[in-house]
């Protein structure tokens, strides 16, 4: 989401989403969207281990997951609506920073037997981590906030 479209409005950015979801594979293809589907906080996890391998990302690790202000829910929003976060330019481009910075292999070494300790586990959070690492990238340098929605 470009900066001058960021508004605190959890209605406005639950329609906003619920657009982007139904163009999701036009989305994927530009680059400006990703989502993980049920595996959200094993990668959390993942990101997780960079606090004992790297202690400065303290703050950063958080960020490409869970990072972000949560939008609250206005008085007159669907109550089926998602949760949502915003993660705001400056936030993102720090979480953009984290991802390229932070060795997979390495938090893998730390963590992955916690995760999943087979081949296709492995995989799998590789792709997120590479997926993650382009959109938050590409968002970075465009100056975009990135919007986090739940859906259940």
């Amino acid at each position: 989401m470009a900066e001058s479209e960021i508004q605190d409005d959890h209605s406005r950015l639950a329609a906003f989403m619920s657009e982007a979801w139904d163009d999701d594979e036009a989305e994927y293809a530009a680059g400006i969207a990703y989502a993980i589907n049920k595996g959200w906080h094993s990668v959390h996890n993942l990101y997780a281990a960079a606090e004992a391998l790297c202690p400065d990302s303290m703050d950063s690790r958080e960020l490409p997951i869970y990072g972000g202000s949560p939008v609250p829910h206005s008085a007159d929003a669907d109550p089926s609506d998602p949760p949502l976060m915003l993660l705001e330019p400056p936030g993102v481009a720090q979480a953009a920073r984290f991802l390229t910075t932070v060795s997979f292999d390495e938090l893998w070494n730390a963590v992955g037997a916690g995760i999943g300790a087979s081949d296709r586990a492995r995989q799998e959070h590789l792709e997120h981590h590479l997926a993650l690492r382009e959109f938050y990238a590409r968002a970075a340098s465009a100056g975009h906030a990135v919007v986090k929605a739940v859906w259940a």
